[in-house]
C-alpha cells in the first residue's frame, strides 16, 4: 500500500513538472536588499526577476508590464496578479524574433519592435496565455545588427517613434534612414524622417509640460577614455541635426568628419552626460510618490561602458530643468558597479501609476522597483 502511495505520488509530482516546463508562464521570485545606494528616503525592492535580458519597458492601462529583449529574441508579459506592488506571474509571448528590444501598447494591442519591421499583437491583454499571430505594421527598416535593436514609443501626437542606428562605430552613409528618428501612424502609413545626426537612441520621453521629445544619444567608441561625451538632447521640432557623425558634444568635432564643417549648423546637446556611460531608457518624473524636487525632472538608465579602461555608468541619474534647460546632472542610484565589478545594468525606465519607478536590468534578467517613503 506504501508502495502504491509512493508510486502514485512520483507520478503527479512528474505531471507538475510538465506542466511547468510547457507553459508559457512562471511563477516569479521575488527578493530584497538587492544593495544599491539611494538618496534618503528611497528604497528598492526586485519587482520582478527570472527575465533572461529583461530591456524595454511599457505598460497597458489595465497593469501588464510588457518587457522586451535583445539577444534572448523573446517579449514578456508580467503581471502583478494581487496588487501588492510585486510581480506573480511572467507569461512569454514571443520567442525567437530578431532583437525585439523595443515594445509599445497601444489601443489594446502590442507593438514590438524587430530590427527590420515593427508588430503588433492584437488584444494582447486578454491573449497573455495564448499570443495570437502578429501583424506585420512596418517592414522597410534596414537589416544591420550594428545598433539595429530599437526603442519605440507613442507621441503625444499618436504617432509611432522609431530610432534608425548607425550601421557602424562611425561612417556617413549616403542612405538618409540611418542615424534618425523616424515617426509613423499607428497603421504604419505616413512614414518620415522626424530628427538626424543620432549616432545611437536607445530611449526618449515626451516633457509633459511642453510636449517636447527629449533623447538619450550614445558617442562613438575609439577616441579615448573621456572623449565624446553621450549627450541628452531636446528636439522641439522637425527636421533638426543632432550633429553625427561630424560634431560630438558642445562642438567636439570628429577627426574624420569634423574638418571643415561648422559646429553652428547642427544642435547642441541639452545636457553633455558621462563619457562612454551607454545612456538608454530615460523617462520625466510624472508620478506624486517622489518628493516634490523630482516631478517633471528627467531620469536615465546608464548601462555602462563596454570598453573603457576604467567602467563608467551602471547607474541611474537625473538631469534637473530649470526653465525647459539642464541645470545639472547627478547621479541618482548607484552600486551596480563597484570598483571594476559590474552587478548589474540598467537599461530601460517605467513610471508606474502610484509613483514608483521600475528599472530593468539586462545583466541580472531583474526588474526593480523604486519608492520613497520618506526621510
Amino acid at each position: 500500500m506504501k508502495r502504491t502511495k509512493y508510486k502514485y505520488f512520483i507520478i503527479i509530482l512528474f505531471g507538475l513538472i510538465l506542466v511547468s516546463c510547457t507553459s508559457n508562464s512562471q511563477e516569479v521570485n521575488n527578493k530584497d536588499n538587492v544593495g544599491i545606494t539611494l538618496p534618503p528616503g528611497f528604497h528598492i525592492s526586485i519587482y520582478a526577476d527570472n527575465l533572461p535580458g529583461a530591456r524595454s519597458m511599457t505598460l497597458s492601462p489595465s497593469g501588464v508590464l510588457f518587457v522586451g529583449t535583445r539577444g534572448e529574441g523573446k517579449v514578456y508579459a508580467i503581471v502583478d496578479t494581487n496588487k501588492d506592488f510585486k510581480a506573480d506571474k511572467i507569461y512569454t509571448l514571443a520567442e525567437n524574433l530578431s532583437m525585439p528590444n523595443g515594445v509599445a501598447f497601444k489601443n489594446g494591442a502590442l507593438f514590438v519592435a524587430e530590427v527590420s519591421r515593427i508588430l503588433r499583437f492584437d488584444d494582447i491583454e486578454n491573449k497573455l496565455i495564448n499570443p495570437p499571430t502578429p501583424v506585420v505594421v512596418y517592414n522597410k527598416y534596414p537589416e544591420d545588427f550594428h545598433h539595429g535593436w530599437k526603442f519605440i514609443r507613442f507621441g503625444p501626437d499618436g504617432k509611432l517613434y522609431v530610432p534608425v542606428g548607425a550601421p557602424c562605430n562611425i561612417c556617413l552613409s549616403e542612405d538618409k534612414i540611418y542615424t534618425t528618428i523616424t515617426r509613423m501612424d499607428i497603421d504604419g502609413s505616413n512614414f518620415e524622417i522626424f530628427a538626424s545626426g543620432i549616432r545611437n537612441s536607445v530611449g526618449f520621453d515626451w516633457n509633459p509640460l511642453t510636449n517636447v521629445l527629449w533623447f538619450t544619444d550614445n558617442g562613438r567608441d575609439m577616441l579615448g577614455d573621456n572623449i565624446p561625451p553621450d549627450e541628452l538632447n531636446r528636439a522641439p521640432v522637425k527636421g533638426l541635426h543632432f550633429g553625427y557623425p561630424f560634431f560630438y558634444g558642445n562642438g567636439i568635432p570628429d577627426p574624420e568628419f569634423g574638418n571643415g564643417k561648422d559646429p553652428s549648423n547642427f544642435v547642441p546637446p541639452a545636457q553633455e552626460l558621462g563619457p562612454h556611460v551607454a545612456s538608454l531608457g530615460m523617462r520625466f518624473y510624472t508620478g506624486n510618490m517622489f518628493p516634490a524636487e523630482y516631478k517633471n525632472q528627467i531620469f536615465i538608465a546608464e548601462h555602462g561602458s563596454w570598453n573603457r579602461s576604467e567602467k563608467i555608468g551602471y547607474r541611474i541619474t537625473i538631469v534637473n530643468l530649470q526653465n525647459n534647460k539642464a541645470v545639472s546632472y547627478q547621479p541618482f542610484a548607484t552600486g551596480w558597479l563597484k570598483g571594476n565589478t559590474v552587478s548589474g545594468r540598467p537599461v530601460d525606465l517605467q513610471i508606474m501609476p502610484d509613483g514608483s519607478m521600475l528599472v530593468s536590468d539586462d545583466y541580472t534578467g531583474v526588474i526593480y522597483r523604486i519608492t520613497y517613503k520618506g526621510k
